[in-house]
């Protein structure tokens, strides 16, 4: 029958296709006129309240709630957070906003220009409200705000993904580490792999005991690689662990191979449970050398490769790569120990606690 046919099936996959990306326009779309109704309910709450003074949103929200029983986000928690997204925005100082936006995230945007307040509304529309709350009431700045609310968009992030880069301070993170992109890689090709780098690199969702080894780390992280590639950031590929590589008939093993899909190249990662040495760059150098020779593609760009190590010395790690002319970065990992058994037992249980505290309140 026609309907089994591969021109027919093929067509259908389209079809779904087409579909799906219809439901997500039009889901935007509802968001988008959603969020811009808050902002106005925002700005109109600030214009009345100095009038109707610190009863008038309780006030408002009874009466709105009166009229619209079955509409959602009348509630005096939301009209707050109505008001407070307004004020977060409005009273912001944004002259620097379209100057720290890259031209090409300009030129995707409709009609915006250099309306800064509009270019604002913009991106907070394109993301849910319950995002745009945990952005503003969480945020210390505008820039801090619109590095969430784009790095929102581009992953997709849910609202857990969301608060857990917030907690973590990737916003300060993202783009520390110490490298030598500048010196080894051509725009705007250094800037993007300086932006994909984060120091430290935070690995609190691994299981380990004060006496564990890199091998352990590595072991881990492969076991949990999806949360490891979370932290990594979007465009990592993994590729491999104690990956093979045959030199002059001797053997050696990386640790970690990625292979990132917006720089397009191989990234190997090194792990180092302990302080920063000179020597690591050596090795890694060796290491990113055989990859450009014996795994990379002519079409791909230079190999790159990350050091990740217990503690540096920034000024020592500086030195170390200054004349190397691999790309490579420096950063640190957090981890977070479990206590050994030993400890544990000598700690009080949750039931010895609460018979003290009995004690204590007879």
């Amino acid at each position: 029958m026609v309907f089994f046919n591969k021109e027919y099936k093929d067509w259908l996959v389209e079809l779904k296709s087409r579909i799906r990306s219809a439901q997500i326009k039009a889901a935007v779309t509802v968001n988008s006129t959603m969020i811009m109704f808050y902002w106005e309910l925002g700005e109109m709450i600030c214009e009345k309240q100095t009038a109707y003074g610190t009863g008038f949103i309780p006030q408002l929200s009874k009466d709105l709630q009166g009229e619209f029983p079955n509409m959602k986000g009348l509630s005096a928690r939301n009209l707050a957070f109505c008001r407070q997204f307004y004020q977060w925005y409005a009273s912001s100082n944004l002259q620097q906003v379209v100057a720290n936006l890259k031209r090409h995230e300009l030129e995707r945007i409709p009609n915006i220009e250099n309306d800064q307040i509009n270019l604002v509304k913009y991106y907070v529309s394109q993301i849910p409200w319950g995002h745009n709350i945990y952005i503003f009431t969480k945020s210390k700045n505008i820039e801090e705000a619109l590095f969430y609310i784009q790095q929102t968009i581009e992953n997709n992030w849910s609202r857990d993904i969301l608060d857990l880069q917030i907690k973590s301070n990737l916003y300060k993170r993202r783009g520390k580490s110490i490298n030598n992109f500048e010196q080894t890689l051509p725009e705007p090709l250094s800037d993007l792999a300086n932006q994909t780098l984060k120091d430290p690199y935070i690995f609190d969702f691994l299981s380990l005991d004060i006496r564990y080894r890199e091998r352990d780390i590595e072991k881990q992280l492969v076991q949990h690689i999806s949360k490891f590639l979370l932290e990594l950031g979007k465009g990592f590929a993994f590729v491999g662990n104690q990956y093979h590589i045959q030199m002059s008939d001797n053997d050696y093993y990386i640790d970690l191979l990625f292979y990132h899909t917006k720089l397009k190249c191989y990234v190997v990662i090194e792990l180092k449970n302990t302080r920063f040495i000179p020597e690591f760059a050596g090795k890694l150098n060796f290491y990113l050398s055989a990859v450009d020779s014996l795994i990379k593609d002519e079409s791909d760009n230079p190999t790159i490769g990350i050091l990740l190590c217990k503690d540096k010395d920034n000024i020592e790690a500086e030195f170390a790569l200054r004349d190397i002319n691999k790309p490579m970065g420096v950063s640190e990992l957090e981890l977070v120990e479990n206590l050994p058994e030993n400890l544990k037992s000598s700690l009080p249980s949750v039931e010895e606690l609460e018979q003290e505290l009995n004690k204590l309140e007879g």
